[in-house]
């Protein structure tokens, strides 16, 4: 497993551009479950590009247990640190389903029958195990986001990286991802989410870091990041708390951000 550091990590679009990350200091251990918060252009992708290299530091260091990879290559770090992007069509190429599932695990030495199961068992967890043969483009838009995913998690790495994984899907596409990073939680992997869905942020990760202008604002757990004291902070980025934590406010109970957490209190 990898444990994720980042110190003091700022980054400057080129060419004068806009400081997109200012000083960033965030651990992340491993087999956590985090969720990246914030308005867009907070800070939240650029962040999670510099976990595998994608963007380098206009300073400070990124560290994978310890080691600083500013000189590893982008190849590397991909047997660390797998990302599904937030747009599936930037990310799927292959004209099958299973060619395009078997890409990354393959790059990484799997092969014949440990590559197939591999294969199968990302499918599976999905639900596309009977597309195989598809052309990925034959799919909906919903359903090429799960190809995606199941990419990513194919190769089994230590690191599991979504951006906004459940945007455009309807309940059970959302239950299948839910259960995607179940399973990848419980195999001691760590899962990085950034979304705009709330009530799945509160539901599905322990703690919840909120960016505002390339800073983190907030760093905890859902409870206390979507308390009532914390309201304000999260409206400077443009965030409503989920519902379950403005009726238990309301009702007097507060730190109830999921529906089991405020029945629980009633």
């Amino acid at each position: 497993m990898t444990d994720l550091t980042l110190e003091r990590v700022s980054y400057r679009y080129p060419d004068g551009g806009a400081l997109a990350l200012d000083g960033i200091d965030l651990h992340i251990a491993a087999g956590e479950r985090v969720a990246l918060i914030g308005q867009n252009g907070s800070g939240k992708t650029t962040l999670v590009r510099h976990l595998n290299g994608l963007l380098r530091p206009s300073s400070g260091r990124v560290l994978h247990d310890g080691s600083d990879v500013a000189a590893r290559t982008v190849a590397r770090l991909a047997r660390s640190v797998g990302l599904a992007f937030q747009d599936p069509d930037r990310q799927i190429f292959a004209g099958s389903v299973r060619r395009e599932v078997e890409f990354g695990p393959r790059n990484l030495g799997l092969s014949g029958a440990a590559l197939r199961a591999a294969v199968d068992e990302a499918l599976a967890e999905v639900g596309l195990a009977t597309e195989a043969g598809t052309n990925p483009y034959d799919l909906g838009a919903s359903r090429r986001k799960l190809l995606a995913l199941a990419s990513v998690q194919a190769m089994r790495t230590p690191v599991l990286v979504l951006d906004e994984p459940t945007t455009g899907q309807d309940m059970r596409g959302v239950a299948t991802v839910k259960r995607v990073i179940d399973a990848a939680h419980a195999a001691g992997r760590s899962v990085i989410a950034i979304s705009h869905d709330m009530g799945f942020v509160a539901e599905s990760f322990d703690r919840v870091i909120v960016l505002r202008a390339g800073k983190v604002i907030l760093d905890g757990s859902p409870a206390l990041v979507f308390a009532k004291a914390s309201w304000d902070a999260l409206r400077s980025t443009y965030v409503e708390p989920p519902l379950p934590a403005i009726v238990g406010s309301r009702l007097g109970v507060d730190g109830t951000p999921t529906d089991a957490e405020l029945l629980a209190a009633l």
